[in-house]
Formats: C-alpha cells, sequence, structure tokens
C-alpha cells in the first residue's frame, strides 16, 4: 500500500485530465489500487508505468460509457474545477497533478474527442506511455495509436491558441473585465472581450445557468452586466482565485455559488466557463469575503 502511495496523487492526475471530475478520477485510482493489490506485484518491473496504463485503461472505460450517461444531463457539460487561492501553500500532491498544463480551456478541447484519442493524448502525450503499450490499452495496432495521438495533437495544438495568456496579462486582462463590470462599463467590457466570445455554463438544472452557450461579445456583455446587476441586490461577492493552475474567479450572488474560468489570448477574453453545478463544488473552499469585492 505505501508503495502504492508514491503513485497516488500522480494517478489521481492521468485520471482527472481523462475524466474531468474528482469523484470519478478518485474511483478510477481506487480501482488501480484493487487491480494492483489482486496482481503478482514481484513481476511488475516498471511500477509507475503499470499503475499509469492499469489506470487508463479503468479511465478508458469510463469514457466509453459516459457519452450514454450525458445524454441526460440538462444543458451543457463542463470539467469539475480545481479551485485553491494564490496564497495557499502549494500542495505537493497538487503541483504533481498541475504539474502540465491543466488548464480549463484544455479540459474542455478533451472533450471534443473520442475516448480513444482522448486516451492516446493524455497517456502518450502527457504521462509518456509508448505507443506499443498504448495500443494493448486502446486494443489496436501502434500505427492506429500513433494516429489517435496526432489528431488528438491537432485539436488541442488549435484550442490553445485561443489561450495563451501568461499571468500577468491573466491579471491585467481579468482586472479590466472585473471593473467595467463593477462599473455597469458596457464598452469597457466590450473592449476586453474577443469578438467571437463564448460563455458556456453548467448547472445540470441545478442552479440557474443558461441552458446553451451564450456566443458574441455584445451578448457575453449584457449577459455579464445582467448578473451583476442580479448580484447587486442580493449583495453578490466575488474573489480572486486559481482554477486549474490559471486566474480564474469564484463568486457568490447572494444565492449560488460559481466558480469562473477564462480563456485569454492577445489582450482578449476568447471563453468563459461558469461553473454552477452543486455536485461539482464540493471541494471549492468558501468565499473569504475579506480579500473579495462586491458587485
Amino acid at each position: 500500500m505505501d508503495v502504492f502511495e508514491e503513485h497516488r496523487s500522480h494517478l489521481f492526475g492521468v485520471a482527472y485530465r481523462l475524466l474531468g471530475t474528482r469523484a470519478d478520477a478518485e474511483d478510477a485510482v481506487q480501482e488501480a489500487w484493487l487491480r494492483y493489490a489482486a496482481a503478482d506485484q514481484a513481476a511488475i518491473i516498471d511500477l509507475r508505468g503499470w499503475l499509469i496504463t492499469v489506470t487508463g485503461r479503468i479511465c478508458l472505460d469510463v469514457l466509453r460509457s459516459a457519452r450514454v450517461r450525458r445524454e441526460t444531463y440538462i444543458g451543457q457539460w463542463l470539467p469539475e474545477p480545481l479551485v485553491s487561492r494564490p496564497s495557499d501553500e502549494p500542495d505537493p500532491a497538487e503541483a504533481v497533478t498541475l504539474g502540465e498544463d491543466i488548464s480549463m480551456a484544455l479540459l474542455v478541447v478533451l472533450e471534443t474527442l473520442s475516448p480513444e484519442q482522448r486516451a492516446a493524448f493524455v497517456l502518450h502525450d502527457v504521462f509518456g506511455v509508448p505507443f506499443e503499450t498504448l495500443a494493448a490499452t486502446l486494443g489496436t495496432t501502434p500505427a492506429t495509436a500513433r494516429q489517435l495521438a496526432s489528431r488528438a495533437r491537432k485539436a488541442v495544438a488549435e484550442g490553445k491558441a485561443r489561450h495563451t495568456a501568461d499571468r500577468a496579462e491573466q491579471e491585467r486582462v481579468l482586472g479590466a473585465f472585473f471593473a467595467a463590470v463593477q462599473q455597469g462599463d458596457l464598452e469597457g467590457l466590450l473592449a476586453v472581450l474577443a469578438p467571437d466570445v463564448v460563455v458556456t455554463g453548467d448547472s445540470n438544472g441545478l442552479a440557474p445557468a443558461a441552458s446553451t452557450p451564450i456566443p458574441g461579445a455584445l451578448r457575453v456583455a449584457r449577459f455579464m452586466l445582467g448578473l451583476a446587476r442580479r448580484g447587486h441586490k442580493l449583495g453578490g461577492y466575488a474573489e480572486l482565485v486559481d482554477v486549474n493552475g490559471d486566474l480564474g474567479v469564484l463568486a457568490h450572488d447572494g444565492e449560488n455559488p460559481v466558480v469562473m474560468s477564462f480563456a485569454i489570448a492577445d489582450g482578449k477574453i476568447t471563453a468563459m466557463y461558469d461553473q454552477l453545478n452543486p455536485e461539482k463544488l464540493h471541494f471549492v473552499p468558501e468565499l473569504d469575503r475579506t480579500r473579495a469585492i462586491a458587485f
């Protein structure tokens, strides 16, 4: 068990990238432990590689069934955010989980891939699983595994082009964004929104949220100002936090919490992801009003 524990946070990083929720990732890691406990451990030469491959197989089975389960999901489905405060002491386990790009923008791109493409990208490109081993995991040939990884890599590269901001740019853009929201400044909002910006909200019908994505800078700006007016009436607050390694927002409109994450490129917000589903906010810290701003 102690040997397995040395790899647990790493395996969580694999499973979270593949499945997108903390609960599913933790279930997959627990199943990997059960399989490890039942295996001939003396015959395992490369334990890290063996555990990553086993976890990948478990997650692949979950991914293949998830698409059927999500047919009953109300509205848009977004990954569960990993939220912390910038001033928090870094958790060594979380550092492993976030060791590579795990932005919400990347996870949303991964959601558009087939289960096999997603597994190929995460297992090979992120965690270095050889194509021969990957092929066995996917039940295909090494050549096909290479093709799956290549297609996934192309989709990820295209998605990353819309999220290139470093931390300083994120702080500048989000500072201007929230100043405009606070002041009810429509023109100020339009100045930091890309023309084709899209807001996607996830609530599964458990909190007020748009059932379809909201496209276009003007519609998004008006939507945000409407939310700000509602929050002002209800005593809303917002706090800057880290969301999946990027700067994001933890907010409360007086009735419902929401975690907001952003894709930013060329000084503009290209996408916003609003997580309102309370089932995906269990591990989000309480809003700290001493650090928050009213809106």
